[in-house]
């Protein structure tokens, strides 16, 4: 059990810490301090995470993460299942927290949640493709530096918390980023409208691309279908 609520303690943290900054810089990509603010706090939430639970449950704090690590045949169907949902309640929390916060300030209602979408001129298609895309890339980085015999060790953290920084940094212009279903649930929920309505992209999109990374990592480190 303690594995599930430290998955759900520091999915909170992500969400508050990370959407909370998009909302305090009120993150627009006209203005580039507000991109890089926003990417940097996504980006240190999971290093201070992965440092603070990753000796209990591997600090995936996102589903397609979980995703992943059960399709990499690392962890059972059955921790899989109980590590999502704790990831969501998790996101649930941090998104109260901030709603609750926003709430009581003058914070615009259509920003005040962090929630994810399509940015102006950007297609469904287009984002969708952007979120499998740089969830593949996120995701192969986690599966690579914390691979037992091909891992990066103790600083497995700090790379993967770096590379959710440089997938911010590109991939706002186009979705907000999410790379991870919890992340963008919550906030959408508790914002509504259209980001509810697109939802579905946040979803799909960063499973699809965690299991393309499981199967690609897979052939990578196989030694007798890939030479």
């Amino acid at each position: 059990m303690k594995k599930y609520l430290a998955e759900m303690l520091g999915t909170m943290v992500l969400v508050l810490m990370g959407c909370g900054v998009a909302v305090s810089l009120g993150c627009d990509v006209a203005a580039p301090s507000t991109v890089v603010g926003t990417s940097l706090a996504f980006g240190l939430s999971v290093v201070a995470m992965a440092y603070a639970i990753g000796g209990i449950s591997g600090c995936h704090i996102n589903p397609a993460i979980t995703l992943a690590v059960w399709l990499s045949k690392r962890m059972s169907g059955k921790d899989a299942a109980m590590y999502m949902l704790f990831q969501v309640i998790g996101a649930f929390i941090g998104s109260a927290i901030l709603f609750a916060l926003t709430s009581s300030s003058d914070v615009v209602a259509t920003t005040a949640t962090g929630a994810n979408g399509l940015q102006p001129g950007v297609s469904l298609c287009g984002g969708l493709v952007a979120e499998i895309v740089f969830t593949f890339i996120f995701v192969l980085v986690v599966l690579g530096t914390t691979d037992s015999e091909k891992g990066a060790g103790n600083f497995a953290g700090l790379a993967i918390g770096l590379t959710l920084v440089l997938v911010h940094l590109v991939c706002i212009r186009y979705t907000g980023t999410s790379v991870n279903p919890a992340r963008s649930i919550a906030p959408a929920v508790f914002q509504g409208g259209d980001a509810l309505c697109q939802l579905w992209i946040f979803i799909v999109g960063p499973f699809v691309g965690a299991a393309l990374s499981a199967l690609v990592w897979k052939c990578l480190t196989c030694n007798k279908c890939c030479k």
